[in-house]
Order: structure tokens, then sequence, then C-alpha cells
């Protein structure tokens, strides 16, 4: 997602996004117009991605927040086999409709909703990943963490990555998870934990 103030990867073009590897390495997509909204800068997409590296293909994914789309579009282009991407904003998931359709990515569903709303009715599906990225100023991560631990809609081994205002305190993560890799950008500090095994 990540409505924010990052300034954009010098490799990007103003308002459109760039897939970074994978089937559709190199395309361009439309980003909407929307007051703030950026991609997750392909700098940081990259790294994340080279922690995936072992587990994107099939997994199943949830692209909270999701934007632009940038991360779940980029997990489907290196082999994941679904994303469910949920975004509020209807200019932004009109805009992530059309990059799902231009792109003929049939394994991708957007729910135009808020993202306390999807995990509270969530009753179904199991996911590998998650990508945590809400708005900075939302200051809502501890909480959607405890919930999407609550809903047991996360597969056992689940990893989320989590993106937040490095300039805040770490987010107080629940006992079940456990951080695998953390990681500073500008003003981003972003992390990628795991659900711990249990007995």
């Amino acid at each position: 997602m990540a409505k924010r103030t990052v300034k954009a990867n010098k490799n990007s073009q103003q308002g459109r996004l760039r897939i970074v590897a994978g089937i559709w390495r190199s395309r361009r997509l439309d980003i909407a117009d929307v007051p703030g909204l950026r991609p997750t800068s392909e700098r940081i997409r990259e790294t994340l991605f080279n922690w995936l590296s072992p587990s994107i293909a099939g997994a199943q994914c949830l692209d909270l927040f999701a934007g632009t789309g940038a991360l779940g579009l980029e997990a489907l282009s290196r082999g994941a086999e679904s994303v469910v991407f949920v975004e509020k904003s209807a200019t932004a998931a009109t805009a992530l409709r059309n990059s799902i359709a231009a792109l003929e990515a049939d394994a991708a569903t957007v729910h135009e909703m808020d993202a306390f709303d999807f995990l509270s009715t969530a009753d179904g599906g199991v996911f590998d990943l998650v990508f945590l990225d809400p708005p900075f100023a939302d200051d809502t991560l501890d909480d959607l963490c405890k919930l999407l631990q609550k809903k047991s809609i996360l597969a056992a081994g689940a990893m989320v990555y989590v993106e937040e205002d490095r300039r805040r305190p770490e987010i107080e993560l629940p006992d079940e998870w456990q951080v695998l890799k953390i990681k500073k950008a500008g003003n981003v500090r972003y992390s990628l934990v795991k659900l711990k095994a249990t007995s």
C-alpha cells in the first residue's frame, strides 16, 4: 500500500507502479490519484521479496490497506497462488481492479472495505502471508496484529510483513509471533514476523 510521504524511488515514474520481478517484471501500472497514495518503494519490495523467496511460491496472501496493490501484485508476479486485496478507498480500489485486469491476474480478489471490518467479518480462508501496511497516521498496527491473531485466519507458520513509521516506538506483537527480519529505509521501519510453531 503506502499512503505516506516516502520519496518515490528514482527508478519509478510518478503516478506509476513498476513490478520489480517475476512474470510481470518491469510492467508499469497506473496509480490512483488519491492524496498521499504511494506504492511501497522498489528498494523495500526487493528486500522484502528476497526475504520471502523460499516461501512465496504457492502462498495464499492477504494485502490489507492494499492501496496501489504494490505488495500483493509483486507477490502474484513472483508465484503466489492468490491474493486478497482489501482497500477502503473507492478510487484506489477501482484503479487496483484496473491493474488486475490489465495483468489478467485471475488469482486476485478486491474487497472495497475497511481492514478492521474485513477482519471482523472474516470467517473463512487461511493465509500464509499477510501484508500489513496501514497509513502511518492511523496508529492502528497494535490492534490490527491482535485482531489478526484472534481471528485464526493465519496458517501454521504464517508470516506477516509489517511496515511502520520508524519514528514511533516498535509495535507490541502478539506473544505467538516472532520477528525474523527487521530493517529501516528513510522514515520507514519494516519487518517480517512469523507465527510460532505450536507444540
